[in-house]
């Protein structure tokens, strides 16, 4: 994929077999955080009002999305048929997308940004 300016641009040069998945996420993230922009930063669709809420990336055969470290702890036990690091989820593009799981977590992102204090974006 080449370097998207927008997140349309950057959902329809995702992989083909990913499409289905991405188009979803977005669409279950907008919902969540109605209140935040939707901005290619760092090269991903990112969500902000105007600090991180969350994100996701597109790859060859999964997608990642980006909740941050403490909500992914507090989904752990949720989490185990999906592959995880430190910061992302990853849902390969053959498993079924996890809307409702999805949607809690991104829900807890919206309510822990609404809970920070400060102005920094992270």
């Amino acid at each position: 994929m080449g370097r998207a300016t927008t997140v349309a641009a950057y959902l329809e040069a995702a992989p083909p077999e990913g499409q289905a998945h991405l188009r979803r996420l977005h669409a279950l993230l907008a919902a969540a955080a109605p209140e935040a922009s939707a901005v290619i930063k760092w090269g991903s669709p990112f969500f902000v009002e105007p600090r991180f809420v969350f994100a996701y990336s597109a790859h060859k055969a999964h997608l990642s999305f980006s909740p941050g470290r403490a909500v992914l702890e507090t989904f752990q036990a949720e989490l185990a048929p999906y592959a995880t690091t430190r910061h992302f989820l990853k849902v390969r593009y053959d498993q079924p997308l996890p809307e409702d799981l999805l949607r809690r977590m991104a829900a807890r992102c919206v309510q822990a940004v609404h809970e920070r204090e400060g102005d920094g974006f992270w």
